[in-house]
């Protein structure tokens, strides 16, 4: 059962950052950008959602202990 819970939060996770990524690189394009640019913009997105994830889960380990 706990595994399929990580499994799960694994998959919104990565599906929260592909959207944010993609709605970024779709603003920056819209914005004027070129396509470089809204690469990696979409790029940074997708990372720091990554990163708060990766964040949070350590912050929520912290305090279960």
């Amino acid at each position: 059962m706990a595994v399929a819970v990580v499994l799960l939060t694994i998959t919104l996770v990565l599906v929260v950052a592909l959207l944010a990524a993609a709605g970024a690189g779709k603003l920056a394009r819209m914005d004027g950008a070129s396509y470089p640019a809204a690469l990696t913009r979409a790029a940074t997105a997708f990372a720091t959602v990554i990163t708060l994830a990766a964040t949070m889960t350590a912050a929520l380990a912290a305090l279960s202990t």
